[in-house]
């Protein structure tokens, strides 16, 4: 542990400001990049969060030594722990295409209220350790997963598509490009103006062709309305 700490481990006014500070700025600094690639829960909402966890730290252990309620002090921390589950659920969203966008800022607040919860208990090395591994994956290792997404071997593409014949012509350039269709659902729309019919193709790539590559000559096919990776 740093000692310059130790001043601050038990609970008193300075170490109260501290530990509630500590908390806007690692839970802020969480945020700040939710914020800047404009998901739902940004900067305000992990702060209040991370806040919000600090204090019930704090609440437990000024009940338990200056109350004397000799209760479990844990148990605050533990139902903010499972109620945070509520609002990381609520960043959570499925489209039409069946993707799941909002995992990654679901576990941030997560994360963010366990940060919470080990400022407020004086934790403090933990907390801001925490704070800069949580920056390190979100800002350095999704560039790494993005470079590994470049190059996986399978992908799942969504295609929407006029008629028969499109389809055809999609799947004979799947064949010209080398493509192995490993799986293949088809849904016809009906009552739709903008397209008759949907398609969920599951490819196994060559070192030749990309993911970037069959999305943009898949696009261009005559017929094709919408081309996107699942």
């Amino acid at each position: 542990m740093l000692s310059i700490f130790d001043g601050f481990r038990s609970v008193t006014l300075a170490a109260i400001t501290l530990r509630l500070v500590l908390a806007v700025i690692c839970g802020g600094l969480v945020g700040i990049e939710r914020a800047y690639k404009r998901r739902p829960a940004g900067f305000r909402t992990h702060i209040l969060i991370c806040l919000g966890a600090a204090m019930t730290t704090l609440t437990s252990q000024y009940l338990y030594l200056n109350m004397h309620y000799y209760t479990d002090m844990a148990r605050l921390g533990a139902q903010v722990v499972a109620g945070i589950g509520f609002i990381g659920a609520g960043t959570i969203i499925v489209t039409r295409q069946q993707r799941v966008k909002g995992l990654t800022t679901a576990a941030g607040l997560w994360a963010s209220a366990i940060i919470g919860l080990a400022l407020g208990g004086g934790f403090y090395e933990g907390g801001i350790i925490t704070t800069f591994m949580i920056l390190i994956a979100e800002l350095l290792f999704s560039k790494l997963e993005y470079r590994v997404l470049d190059h996986v071997p399978e992908i799942n593409l969504y295609m929407e598509y006029t008629d028969k014949a499109c389809l055809e012509n999609v799947l004979k350039l799947y064949r010209e490009l080398d493509l192995k269709i490993l799986n293949m659902e088809i849904t016809r729309s009906r009552g739709s103006k903008k397209h008759n019919a949907c398609a969920i193709f599951t490819l196994r790539l060559n070192k030749r062709c990309p993911v970037e590559r069959v999305i943009q000559i898949v696009s261009s096919t005559k017929g094709v309305i919408l081309a996107e990776e699942l």
